[in-house]
C-alpha cells in the first residue's frame, strides 16, 4: 500500500472567490454564450475605470489572450515585414512571437540590475547603434516583469528622443504602478493577460489598452475578422478571431473586484519569503526600486551557489521532492533557438548580459494569492533545509 504524500503546492494557481458565478450564470441565462456580449462591454469599461487616472482616460478591447493583444497592438503601430522591433530579452516568448508573426525582426535588449527590467542604458545604446546604421525600429515592446513595471520615466524620455512608440507588455503587472501611475497605462498601447496563472484570470484572455480611442476601436474591428458594416459579410483587410467570449468576460468581472486584495496578498507572501530567507548567504530577491510598487505576481530570487550551499537546480529539486512547484526565471529570448542570430544589446557591453545571470541563478517560488500561511511555511522550511548543508557565509 502506498501512502499519499503532502498536498502539492503550485506556483500560481487560479484563485476564484465565487463572485464570478453571478456573471457567468447571467451569460447562461441570457444565452450570451459567444464572443462579445454585455459582460465583454462591462469588463472593458470596468478595466478602463481601474487603470484610468485624472487626465489619462484609457480605452480597452478585450481579447482572447494577452498574445492576441500584443499582436493587434504591433499591427496598429504599423509593424510590417522587414521592420525591426526592440523587445525586452528577459521575458516569456509571447512577448516576442508576434514580432516574427508579423514578418518583423526582433532586436533584444538586456535587463538592468536595479529592477531586472528593460535597461535604459542598453535601450539607448541599441537606438544609437541602429541609427548609425541607418535603421529606425518601428516599435519597442517593454515587458513588466514578475509584477514590476519598467522605469518608464527613463524609457519614455529615450523613446521620445528617437520617436519610437512603446507597447507596454503588462501581462504580469496588472495592479502595479510606476512613479505613481498604474501599469497598463504606459506607451501608445498596452497589453494585459488573464491567463490562469495571472493575478486575476478569465482562464484565458487578455486586453488591449490605449489612451487613443481610435486604437481601441480599430482593435475591435480587426479582432472580429475585420468585418465591414454591411448586411452581408464584407472584408477589405485581413482580420483575426481575437475577441473575448461573454462567458470568460463574466469571470473577469468577478475577478477584477478582488484585484486590490490579490495584490495585497501576493505582496505579503513575498515579504514573508524575504523575512525568512533574505538573510541567508547567497540569496538575493528581485529588487524593488523606490519608484516601483510591484504586485509581486511571482516572488523571484537568485542564488549564488558558492555562498548559498546549493544551486538553483538543486533547490528546485529539493522543493519538488516535497511536492512544491517552483520554476526557473525566464530564459532570455536571445538565448532561445527560435531567435538564434537575433541581435542583443547588453546593459554593460563589457560584461555578459544581466538577464543571462538572472536566468542561470534565478527561480520563482509559489506565490498564488490562495497560498495559505501553513503551506508557505512548508515552502520556507523546505528551502531552509536545501540551503543549509554546505552554506558558508562569505563577506
Amino acid at each position: 500500500m502506498t501512502t499519499a504524500g503532502p498536498t502539492p503546492i503550485l506556483l500560481s494557481p487560479p484563485h476564484l472567490t465565487g463572485e464570478e458565478r453571478a456573471f457567468v450564470e447571467d451569460a447562461f441565462r441570457t444565452n450570451w454564450i459567444a464572443p462579445l456580449g454585455p459582460n465583454v462591454d462591462a469588463f472593458e469599461r470596468e478595466m478602463s475605470d481601474t487603470l484610468s487616472s485624472p487626465g489619462c482616460t484609457l480605452h480597452c478591447c478585450a481579447t482572447s489572450s494577452g498574445t492576441a493583444a500584443i499582436h493587434l497592438g504591433l499591427s496598429l503601430l504599423g509593424v510590417q515585414p522587414g521592420d525591426l522591433v526592440l523587445c525586452s530579452s528577459f521575458t516569456f516568448v509571447a512577448s516576442a512571437n508576434p514580432i516574427r508573426q508579423l514578418g518583423a525582426e526582433p532586436v533584444f535588449v538586456d535587463s538592468d540590475e536595479a529592477s531586472w527590467n528593460l535597461s535604459p542604458a542598453a535601450l539607448r545604446r541599441a537606438l544609437e547603434t541602429l541609427a548609425a546604421e541607418g535603421r529606425a525600429p518601428r516599435a519597442l515592446v517593454a515587458v513588466d516583469l514578475y509584477g514590476q513595471g519598467c522605469d518608464y520615466a527613463a524609457i519614455e524620455a529615450i523613446c521620445d528622443e528617437f520617436d519610437l512608440p512603446i507597447l507596454e507588455d503588462a501581462a504580469e503587472s496588472l495592479g502595479a504602478s510606476v512613479h505613481g501611475r498604474r501599469c497598463g497605462s504606459f506607451g501608445r498601447i498596452a497589453a494585459l493577460s488573464f491567463n490562469g496563472n495571472k493575478i486575476i484570470t478569465t482562464s484565458g484572455g487578455g486586453m488591449l489598452v490605449s489612451q487613443d480611442p481610435a486604437f481601441a476601436d480599430r482593435a475591435r474591428f480587426l479582432a472580429t475578422q475585420a468585418r465591414e458594416p454591411a448586411p452581408h459579410y464584407e472584408h477589405q483587410v485581413a482580420g483575426f478571431n481575437y475577441r473575448m467570449s461573454n462567458v470568460l468576460a463574466g469571470i473577469g468581472r468577478g475577478q477584477l473586484r478582488t484585484l486590490a486584495d490579490r495584490v495585497a496578498r501576493r505582496r505579503a507572501i513575498a515579504a514573508r519569503y524575504e523575512a525568512a530567507l533574505a538573510h541567508r548567504p547567497g540569496v538575493s530577491f528581485m529588487p524593488s526600486p523606490v519608484w516601483s510598487r510591484s504586485t509581486r505576481w511571482l516572488t523571484a530570487l537568485t542564488l549564488d551557489p558558492a555562498r548559498a550551499g546549493c544551486t538553483r537546480d538543486e533547490l528546485m529539486a529539493a522543493l519538488a521532492a516535497e511536492r512544491i512547484e517552483s520554476r526557473p526565471t525566464w530564459k532570455p529570448m536571445h538565448m532561445q533557438p527560435l531567435f538564434a542570430g537575433c541581435r542583443m544589446f547588453a546593459h554593460d557591453p563589457a560584461r555578459a548580459p544581466v538577464c543571462e545571470r538572472l536566468f542561470a541563478h534565478g527561480l520563482c517560488l509559489p506565490s498564488g494569492s490562495s497560498l495559505g500561511d501553513a503551506d508557505q511555511s512548508r515552502v520556507v522550511s523546505a528551502a531552509e533545509r536545501a540551503l543549509s548543508p554546505r552554506a558558508v557565509a562569505v563577506a
